[in-house]
């Protein structure tokens, strides 16, 4: 990574090396914190890693540049401006303040880990790690105290620590733990937020209220029947709110708790020399532009520099730092959603050997496959996550015609999305399935929601058929097209491609993306067809069905055009912001930046078709029912006419009897 300008010893390039293997974990206390980067910077320099690293740095660096030029430019008078509405922003957020829910955050203790040595007591007391050479999943706290910990490569934890003992990972354990845990969690608050296997939100206030007990004899009570249960440890948060309880959490690990009060004043005093890196949500990026920038490194700065937060920052951003400095978090019990994707991925040393990347496919098709069966849901996209040797990070999706669900069919798509990507050096595959069928409840999903294919081929956004005539060009219908959605991740910046791909290809159909290809196959089939009918079931070409044709096929230039230059068109500002409208979104909501950016390719292709139409007015086309085509048809069998007879084919009657030779 490149150094931080704030660091000029130019002998000791450790130092400004911040990675997630150099920050500190429940355990660390105590560790030799340059020692661990030391060790670090030396083991990772030079390899692909540190590249991916260094890019990283630099775009933050440009961040933090962009951030200072605009607030060097803040006047007085806007300076001032902002401090009124942040003023006015916290009396609002602090009428919103509800202290009547008790909030309990439970955490197990180095899960994994302790479930291993649960399993073989013969690891108690020895550093030990779950995973392997490449990467670990977790260490127990003897390994800890040598500076080895989660997502650290066990190369160089190895190189902290020589005794350190690994465990392969084994899932189907973890999970038999965790529905153990949650049984226990069911007893105290049936609507029980699950945040991961190891980890939960609880909200206590009922079991306080019903049992006659506070919310620390809860905490304690809880914690001894997990114990129980599973002779697994863990820690607990007790607070006003969901936020504080996940920081409260994290202070007396392992095997602890912390309780802060529900009272304004407890609140308030514990929030104003928290670190705001301790804060969930906030991460290495905005740590650096809050304090590189602002100079904000504790959560009661947020509220004093309050004015260049709103002045800097969106309105949910300078909200949501303002929560901070006023220790709010969410206290209502969220309501169900419906399940959006279910995924998985598995990350293993840098390969190319294509057998082996088949393999993990095939492995996480079964397992993708299971889970959906297990909540009995059938998806039309299914996304392939790719992370390369040099952790540049791409996604490939498919949108189906069919709802699926079983291992072949996922393992069939996916094999062909990972094939077009051959050869390649992988990290990390993972499988997605999204856009699901219905709900748990069994309600269908919404039948009004249009693919972009779909918007651009038939109509508006308000389902009339454009040019209010019965679309000819219904050999551009969803039934032959599936559509692929591409997004490559370069040095955090996300360029997407929407593809759209004609399985008829085999039957000599050319691909809808060269929409010149498709002008010529019609074309010849035309001339194919010249003089096929007879002069009664015949109307004389006056070109205009072709033009209308053309102006279809243009369309799918301008999509085309469009979709690769979407990082213009729809530009995150810092990677989060989108340039058109404003609306945040991080690189890690990868669907929701897609479909975001499809929103404004939608919007930009409805405003050109309908400022198209005034200008070059289409003639309206014939409505061909279905009964006269089929007399139609029937008439053509008797009345075959010769090609000589100087006749064209109408091109709308071409494409009923193109559809029915498909």
């Amino acid at each position: 990574m490149a150094k931080s300008e704030s660091s000029g010893d130019t002998s000791r390039p450790w130092q400004s090396y911040h990675t997630a293997y150099t920050n500190a974990k429940a355990g660390m206390e105590g560790v030799d914190k340059e020692k661990v980067q030391k060790i670090v910077y030396e083991m990772s320099k030079g390899s692909k890693y540190f590249e991916n690293e260094e890019r990283k740095e630099a775009f933050i660096k440009q961040k933090i540049e962009n951030m200072r030029a605009q607030f060097a430019k803040l006047t007085a008078a806007e300076i001032s401006h902002y401090q009124k509405v942040a003023d006015k922003r916290i009396l609002e957020l602090e009428a919103t303040r509800d202290l009547t829910r008790i909030w309990l955050h439970v955490d197990m203790d180095a899960f994994y880990a302790a479930v291993e040595t649960l399993s073989n007591p013969l690891l108690k007391g020895k550093p030990m790690a779950v995973g392997g050479m490449s990467m670990i999943s977790t260490a127990n706290y003897e390994a800890r105290r040598f500076g080895v910990r989660a997502a650290m490569p066990g190369f160089i934890a190895r190189r902290l620590c020589p005794e350190l003992i690994f465990v392969p990972t084994d899932f189907k354990k973890y999970t038999y733990y965790s529905d153990l845990t949650r049984k226990v969690f069911q007893k105290y608050d049936p609507n029980f937020i699950a945040a991961s296997l190891d980890e939960a939100y609880l909200d206590i206030t009922t079991a306080c209220l019903e049992r006659g007990m506070t919310g620390g004899e809860i905490g304690e009570e809880l914690r001894k029947s997990v114990y129980e249960e599973t002779g697994l440890t863990c820690s607990a948060g007790l607070a006003p709110n969901r936020l504080l309880a996940k920081v409260c959490s994290d202070i007396n690990k392992p095997n602890g708790q912390f309780v802060l009060p529900n009272d304004r004043t407890a609140v308030m005093t514990f929030i104003s020399s928290l670190p705001i890196r301790k804060i969930g949500g906030i991460g290495k990026v905005t740590e650096h532009l809050l304090r590189d920038v602002i100079g904000i490194t504790t959560c009661e700065e947020m509220l004093q520099k309050s004015g260049f937060l709103c002045a800097l920052f969106s309105r949910s951003s300078a909200d949501f730092f303002l929560c901070v400095g006023l220790g709010l978090g969410g206290t209502n019990t969220p309501q169900v959603k419906l399940r959006k994707s279910i995924s998985n991925e598995r990350t293993f040393p840098a390969t190319d050997d294509e057998a082996f990347l088949f393999q993990k496919l095939v492995d996480l098709a079964e397992m993708l496959s299971t889970d959906m069966k297990k909540e009995s849901l059938c998806g039309r996209t299914l996304t392939l996550k790719l992370k390369t040797a040099s952790f540049e990070v791409r996604t490939r999706a498919v949108t189906l015609q069919n709802y699926i669900c079983s291992n072949e069919d996922i393992l069939k798509n996916a094999s062909k999305l990972l094939k077009a990507e051959l050869p390649i050096s992988l990290r990390l595959i993972g499988l997605r399935m999204s856009q699901f069928n219905e709900d748990k409840d069994g309600n269908p999903s919404d039948p009004t929601q249009k693919t972009l294919s779909n918007f651009i081929i038939f109509g508006d956004a308000t389902g009339r058929n454009m040019d209010d005539q019965t679309s000819f060009c219904s050999d551009f219908s969803d039934d032959h097209f599936t559509t692929e959605r591409r997004t490559v991740s370069v040095d955090n910046h996300e360029i997407h491609q929407n593809d759209l791909r004609d399985p008829l290809e085999s039957n000599g159909i050319p691909s809808a993306n060269n929409s010149n290809d498709v002008l010529r196959y019609y074309e010849n089939e035309l001339e194919k067809n010249h003089g096929s009918l007879d002069n009664k079931s015949e109307a004389e070409f006056d070109g205009s069905s072709l033009d209308n044709l053309k102006k279809r096929t243009n369309l799918l230039d301008s999509e085309a055009v469009s979709s690769s230059n979407q990082n213009e068109q729809c530009f995150w500002v810092d990677d989060y912001k989108c340039l058109l409208c404003g609306v945040e979104l991080p690189p890690t909501f990868v669907e929701e930046r897609q479909e975001h950016a499809d929103f404004h390719l939608a919007e930009k292709l409805q405003k050109e078709e309908s400022d198209s139409n005034p200008r070059s007015p289409i003639p309206k086309q014939r409505i061909i029912q279905k009964d006269h085509m089929k007399s139609q048809t029937r008439h053509k069998k008797k009345h075959k006419s010769s090609h000589g007879d100087g006749k064209h084919l109408p091109i709308d009657t071409f494409f009923v009897k193109s559809n029915q030779n498909f």
